[in-house]
């Protein structure tokens, strides 16, 4: 994996909103695990969370401009916690940009108004330095 990240400029990275890696399972642990969600209920959550913002702010969390994501309802503690892990990290404003959707996402998800602590440390994992994968 990382012969090929090397490969990447930061500049495309930032383009990419999830960063995930998901490891193979063994047979064994695959026939074992436990079935999760069906389909057609991770689609009627879905749609419910694109249709909570599009009623919120008239258009998807995807097509969010700069001044769309100033106006996002956070909670301050969110706030201070993106604000920090910004700088630690050292992310661009694009990267920020791309964190703050996730998350706003991911509050939609749960028909939450405000982008709480957890939506975004949700959406900063998503976005996890390519180095740790």
């Amino acid at each position: 994996i990382a012969r090929y990240q090397n490969r990447l400029s930061g500049p495309l990275l930032d383009r990419i909103d999830l960063h995930l890696f998901v490891p193979s399972l063994s047979t064994n642990e695959l026939m074992q695990s436990p079935l999760g969600e069906s389909s057609q209920t991770i689609q009627t959550r879905c749609i419910q969370a694109r249709q909570f913002a599009i009623e919120r702010q008239g258009i998807a969390n995807h097509a969010l401009n700069s001044a769309d994501i100033a106006r996002l309802h956070i909670h301050t503690e969110a706030q201070q916690l993106l604000e920090k892990a910004g700088a630690q990290m050292g992310w661009s404003s694009r990267s920020v940009h791309r964190i703050l959707k996730v998350a706003r996402t991911i509050a939609d998800l749960n028909q939450q108004p405000t982008i709480e602590s957890n939506h975004l440390t949700e959406a900063m994992q998503y976005r996890r330095s390519e180095a740790s994968l």
